[in-house]
């Protein structure tokens, strides 16, 4: 017999759904078996963190710096570009919008406070490095890779990615419904829930409203060099678009956002260098959603933001998008590092912020690909003129 997978998103859905339910008459000691298991799990995190950044950020250095050419410098200060652009729109857009929608409560902090349910017991899990101190090493170990002749440390570093990407996918993916499971159980029993969840749906409307305006500007901005119609080109990207709503995944999208862009008239060569490489460095729509949900639970909390804080994060967040593994999921568990030492998030507001993220996977990485076309258009007209 043939077994059905249910995908992260539903597991993510349903585990809410249970959460909030099961907070309602669940006894204590249940709700504790719970809180134990995500402080433990939590611990874990923390733990895993570094080496997430190492592990994937530096392979991904070592691999684009292994290459040569104008095209491979253009392509990547483009996409990084893009994503900066992303990240600047969301930031000044929530800015602007989020403090008349959301109402800074301290939903979040009074729930901290609220908590009188301790863990059974807790397992303390020091990190071996900050995760600074672990991008640092992963920029100095991929750099000095991409220009050494040594094949030894760069299949090491290939072997370390390896254990990385499958614990991410072996054993954080899978045990992140039971962790999202318990931080609503928990919320739901101090009362807080309801008001948290009226805040996801209006982060998400806006979200899903400015994914849609980033892929007009950045198709504005191609029509504009290539000198075509940029809703005919975004039109005819949609595909890729719709393609990518139902697989999650850039990479399982390549090939029809490739034939899409030839469409658009770029030539296959460039077509074929651009869009696998921007699949894996290209993730502005994913950036454009972690920016907007940090920002949104900040507000709700009460606490202090400023643009400069934000500016270095974004910066840090597109460096680190690049290592995002090609996992539902894996951008925001890739982020959760710099959420961490640059704003300051606990346990609490990762878990929030996976769950808010996972909700609009599908649409980040539909704008992730359909913004591939928009670079590669740029890249063809640019090389052209050359």
């Amino acid at each position: 017999m043939k077994t059905t997978r249910i995908g992260l998103l539903p597991r993510i859905v349903i585990a809410i759904i249970l959460g909030i339910l099961a907070g309602n008459f669940f006894p204590d000691f249940l709700v504790r078996i719970f809180v134990t298991f995500n402080a433990t799990f939590s611990q874990f995190l923390g733990f895993v963190i570094p080496f997430v950044i190492l592990g994937l950020v530096t392979v991904a250095i070592a691999d684009i710096g292994r290459s040569a050419g104008k095209m491979l410098l253009a392509t990547t200060a483009m996409a990084y570009g893009a994503t900066l652009a992303a990240g600047f729109l969301s930031y000044f857009t929530g800015a602007a919008l989020f403090p008349s929608m959301i109402e800074p409560n301290a939903a979040l902090s009074t729930t901290q406070q609220a908590q009188a349910l301790q863990p059974f017991f807790t397992i303390t899990i020091p990190p071996l490095m900050g995760v600074m101190t672990a991008l640092v090493m992963a920029f100095m170990l991929g750099l000095g890779m991409a220009y050494s002749d040594s094949t030894t440390l760069k299949g090491a570093a290939k072997d370390f990615e390896g254990i990385v990407f499958r614990t991410i996918s072996a054993v954080i993916l899978p045990l992140l419904p039971i962790y999202i499971f318990g931080i609503f159980l928990d919320m739901t029993c101090t009362g807080q829930v309801f008001g948290i969840l009226t805040v996801f749906i209006k982060i998400i409307g806006v979200i899903f409203a400015l994914h849609i305006l980033l892929l007009v500007l950045q198709y504005t901005v191609a029509g504009i060099i290539a000198h075509k119609n940029p809703f005919r080109l975004l039109g005819n990207m949609l595909p890729a678009y719709f393609t990518a709503l139902g697989t999650q995944s850039s990479a399982a999208t390549i090939p029809v956002t490739m034939e899409q862009t030839k469409k658009n008239g770029v030539r296959p060569g460039i077509a074929g260098f651009v869009i696998p490489l921007c699949a894996t460095i290209h993730l502005s729509g994913s950036t454009l959603k972690i920016v907007a949900c940090a920002l949104a639970l900040m507000i709700m909390q009460g606490l202090p933001y400023d643009t400069l804080t934000f500016a270095g994060f974004i910066c840090m967040l597109g460096v680190t998008m690049i290592a995002a593994p090609g996992v539902p999921g894996g951008a925001i568990m890739a982020a959760l590092g710099i959420l961490q030492s640059i704003l300051g998030f606990n346990e609490t507001d990762q878990a929030l912020m996976i769950a808010l993220y996972i909700a609009m996977d599908s649409f980040g990485t539909a704008c992730n690909v359909t913004g591939d076309g928009a670079i590669a258009l740029i890249i063809d007209k640019t090389m052209k003129a050359k």
